[in-house]
């Protein structure tokens, strides 16, 4: 499989409210993670951080031009892969100990990451069966309704367990924006993997339904409106009713 030059490995792209999404368009889109960055006034703020596979810092200038706090929505390999890059890494505390002692296993790299979950391979050396996320022990611990507080900005956390038990969203009232993770975005939803939870998927769901968002960014996937996150979690809430 043909590989990827450092320099290509990242793709950005600019949308409202200060935000930039950043991409590794070589990974096939389900398992390809969206990293936000959020320009604040006194500092920015990342949400997630890719597989790893190529330094962000290194070859996303973006992310190293001001003080920032790199948050993981949660721990899985494909969201926290560079977070040991950065000096300030926040994590729910459900998944504080996964940040700090990542293994194939936890993060689910095992059985995930092969090669072909790639179109293109990263630069050697990377090689899949070696793959692992580094340690990136948090230098804050969240909870839900904590704020990551970035001068002129300000971020609730909302503890939305269900795909994973530390699993959080970010909202921003002022813009009516959400960072919704891996509990919501427009695609395949991941439900029943390592340490998923049911009845906690279904609690997160129903809560997220009173948040009258205006803009959402999914873990994967492209981001969507408000009314289409409102007629996703509906839809979503009337196939479970429908099965009990």
């Amino acid at each position: 499989m043909e590989r990827i030059a450092a320099h290509k490995w990242y793709e950005l792209k600019r949308l409202a409210d200060d935000v930039t999404q950043i991409s590794e368009p070589f990974i096939q889109e389900f398992y390809r993670c969206n990293i936000w960055h959020v320009r604040g006034r006194d500092r920015d703020m990342l949400v997630d951080s890719g597989m790893g596979v190529v330094s962000l810092r290194e070859w996303v200038p973006l992310v190293t031009e001001r003080d920032l706090i790199a948050v993981a929505s949660h721990t899985h390999f494909d969201h926290i892969g560079c977070h040991h890059e950065f000096e300030c890494r926040a994590v729910h505390s459900a998944e504080a100990d996964l940040l700090a002692d990542p293994t194939r296993q936890n993060t689910l790299a095992d059985p995930y990451v092969t090669d072909d979950i790639f179109d293109a391979l990263p630069p050697e050396p990377y090689c899949s069966k070696c793959y692992g996320v580094k340690k990136a022990p948090a230098t804050r611990i969240l909870e839900d309704g904590d704020v990551i507080d970035l001068g002129d900005r300000r971020f609730e956390v909302i503890h939305t367990p269900g795909h994973s038990p530390g699993g959080i969203a970010l909202w921003e009232a002022e813009t009516e924006t959400l960072f919704s993770g891996d509990i919501l975005y427009d695609g395949p939803l991941i439900e029943d993997t390592y340490h998923s939870n049911a009845d906690d998927y279904l609690a997160s769901m129903e809560r997220l339904l009173g948040i009258p968002a205006r803009t959402v960014h999914g873990g994967h996937f492209p981001s969507f409106s408000g009314e289409q996150y409102r007629r996703l979690v509906t839809d979503w809430l009337n196939a479970k009713q429908n099965k009990v």
